[in-house]
């Protein structure tokens, strides 16, 4: 895996310029030392970390240079992101587990993986969403999950979440799917309750949505 230097370099600088606001020159010069500190640490340990398999991450972790590990947190998101590879069979023991657990179907879960994070256990939503099935932070903590990046935890709180509005919408997938990726919230606002409510209704979801249920059902076809 390689790292263009240039993006790296932006996107530094779009973490320095985001985070917190730098009220005098001395806060100011301190982030361009860090920024340049990081950088050099960047570039220097790219070439090393593809040969040796060393994760940027677990640089991170133990590099002198790094401050705190909030300043570089999107950083090591955005390694583990580029780094990871989508295997699709390296997750079917956990599927099985979460599909035990709570009562879901196999190619269900799997088929919401694939939709969403394309079985990359570090993806990260424009909107936050995070892991395997993207579960939000709010959903995480609601459903115990400490570590949405942990596979095991993200696969077992996302099946549990669908399970609840498999419950909720009496076991009409379809809906659930709606629910899962635009909200309950929204579904109920419109009055979905059916697959014939949803049929009737499903152009007042967004086409995000429209296309998340079409595309999961598609996909599940292949896992069953």
């Amino acid at each position: 895996m390689s790292i263009d230097p240039k993006l790296i370099s932006q996107l530094l600088q779009l973490q320095f310029t985001s985070g917190d606001p730098l009220s005098s020159k001395t806060g100011l010069a301190s982030k361009t030392d860090e920024f340049a500190d990081l950088l050099h640490a960047l570039l220097g340990r790219t070439a090393a970390d593809e040969a040796t398999g060393t994760s940027l991450a677990s640089t991170f972790a133990t590099d002198a240079t790094v401050r705190t590990a909030a300043t570089y947190g999107p950083l090591v998101a955005l390694q583990r992101a580029a780094s990871a590879p989508a295997k699709p069979g390296a997750y079917d023991p956990l599927i099985a587990e979460a599909s035990a657990a709570h009562g879901v179907a196999f190619d269900l879960i799997k088929a919401i993986i694939d939709v969403e994070s394309g079985f990359n256990p570090y993806a990260v939503s424009r909107a936050g969403a995070k892991g395997l099935m993207q579960l939000m932070d709010g959903t995480s903590e609601s459903l115990g999950v400490t570590d949405p990046f942990d596979p095991a935890q993200n696969i077992n709180g996302g099946s549990r979440y669908l399970a609840m509005l498999l419950r909720k919408y009496e076991g009409n997938e379809a809906v659930a799917l709606a629910a899962y990726n635009a909200g309950p919230g929204r579904v109920d606002r419109l009055g979905i309750r059916t697959e014939a409510d949803l049929r009737d209704k499903l152009h007042l979801l967004p086409e995000e949505t429209q296309a998340y249920v079409a595309n999961v059902l598609e996909r599940r076809k292949k896992y069953g």
